[in-house]
Order: structure tokens, then C-alpha cells, then sequence
């Protein structure tokens, strides 16, 4: 179980649904801790928030980067 969540933890990055298998391997590492029939359910919570925290970075970035180019607009304009 463990060599799994390594594995879609080393490959999350690439999968289209950012977050939703790191979030997933590490929900049902720690659902499966918790008790008999938690790893599915440790999985599917880990896999709304990963997302969730994926897209809140996403955005995150995207201001970072529009706030960039402004100023780096800005710059050129006043030079």
C-alpha cells in the first residue's frame, strides 16, 4: 500500500486532475490507519481536497504571474 501511495505521489504532478491522487494516495494511507472500510472513503476526501488546494494554487499563481507582467509593463512604459 505504501510503494502505491509512493507511486501516485511521484506521478500526481503529471495526472490532469492536479491534487485529486496525491490527496487520494495519502487519504486512504491514512483512512486505511484509521480502521476497516476508511481507505476508500480516506481516499475520496484526500482526492476533493487535494483538488481543492490544487486550484486555489493554480489561481494563486496566475495573480502571481499577471501582477509580474503589470509591473514589468509599468517599467518599460516608464523608461
Amino acid at each position: 500500500m505504501l510503494t502505491l501511495a509512493t507511486v501516485a505521489i511521484a506521478t500526481s504532478a503529471q495526472a490532469e486532475a492536479a491534487g485529486c491522487l496525491k490527496g487520494a494516495a495519502v487519504g486512504a494511507v491514512g483512512g486505511h490507519f484509521v480502521g476497516k472500510g476508511h481507505a476508500v472513503l480516506g481516499a475520496t476526501g484526500g482526492c476533493l481536497v487535494g483538488r481543492h488546494m490544487a486550484d486555489r494554487k493554480a489561481k494563486e499563481d496566475a495573480t502571481a504571474r499577471a501582477q509580474t507582467q503589470h509591473d514589468e509593463q509599468i517599467r518599460q512604459s516608464t523608461q
